[in-house]
């Protein structure tokens, strides 16, 4: 592997182009999410552009930095990948993190211990429980259902979902 160090530096936001070919869709509540998270806890995670400045990864924090007026933005730059490895990166790079899923045990224990701030606004369900031992199908962030398919109930629910498309998760 290629150690890359990362120069991170502050920019204005109107300098970065951004890809024309961006695949990754940002609605309108997704950029205000990320113009929460940004107002709540800071810019945390930089822009990454290539040497031209246009936009490998990063274009809802550029879009809600723009909302927001911001007058600097973090950014680094990624100047070792050829212009595939660039492409494939900007994909996998949005593609990793719907890849996994949440310990449900953890997840609840930790939203447990929130209180001061709107979780629900960041697409947690505080009135629900995220995991219950007793439950067959249990209701996780983002609309995933998850399925406990030990009845036959289960499994015509599996199926059902299967058939229009819904995300779930066996358990």
């Amino acid at each position: 592997m290629k150690k890359n160090n990362l120069d991170i530096r502050y920019v204005d936001p109107h300098s970065i182009t951004p890809y024309e070919n961006n695949a990754k869709i940002h609605d309108e509540d997704q950029i205000e999410q990320i113009k929460e998270s940004i107002e709540e806890f800071g810019f945390n995670d930089p822009i990454a552009v290539d040497q031209d400045g246009v936009i490998i990864e990063g274009h809802g924090r550029l879009m809600a930095a723009l909302e927001l007026g911001l007058q600097e933005v973090p950014v680094f730059t990624i100047t070792h990948l050829d212009d595939e490895k660039r492409r494939a990166y900007a994909i996998v790079h949005n593609k990793l993190t719907t890849n996994s899923e949440f310990d449900e045990d953890i997840l609840q224990s930790e939203l447990e211990k929130i209180h001061g701030l709107d979780m629900e606004f960041y697409g947690f369900d505080m009135n629900d429980n995220y995991f219950d031992a007793d439950q067959e199908i249990v209701k996780q962030p983002k609309g995933i259902v998850v399925v406990r398919a030990r009845t036959e109930e289960a499994r015509r629910l599996r199926n059902w979902l299967l058939e229009r498309g819904i995300a779930y998760t066996e358990r």
